[in-house]
């Protein structure tokens, strides 16, 4: 093992993603910088492939916006990706979702998959978590 995959296996161990895979309904919430001021950016969308993986992993987002598709390609472990959000995960048997370019309606609707009961009570715990966090988070003052 080198010198570059010992530190991105530091790095990976610090990182806390959630779990996604293509088809599922994700927010991702992007620090956007206009000037010298900053603002949260929300993306809300399908995701239809992962590729890559440790520290290089990209994912790729869909949706439609005012009747243009429009996709991004954005690094899982980015400074810029402030939180992913997992809105609605979906039952698919492909890995990569590029059908999905070409079709409208209907046929681009993808069956829900519903979770376990240990699924929930993680999700449960994890929105506690988060609530936690942000009241020991001072509020910030204009």
């Amino acid at each position: 093992m080198n010198f570059i995959e010992r530190l991105e296996r530091a790095a990976l161990g610090k990182v806390k993603v959630p779990e996604f895979a293509p088809g599922d309904t994700v927010k991702v919430h992007l620090r956007v910088f206009e000037g010298n001021k900053e603002r949260i950016q929300v993306f809300e969308g399908t995701v239809l492939a992962r590729d890559h993986g440790g520290m290089r992993e990209t994912f790729t987002v869909r949706k439609i916006s005012a009747g243009i598709g429009v996709e991004k390609v954005l690094p899982l472990h980015s400074p810029l990706i402030k939180k992913i959000q997992v809105v609605r995960r979906a039952k698919v048997r492909r890995a990569k979702l590029y059908y999905l370019r070409n079709v409208v309606g209907k046929r681009a609707k993808i069956a829900e998959r519903y979770s376990t009961t240990e699924e929930r009570a993680k999700a449960a715990a994890d929105a506690a978590e988060e609530a936690q966090q942000a009241k020991a988070q001072p509020a910030k003052q204009p």
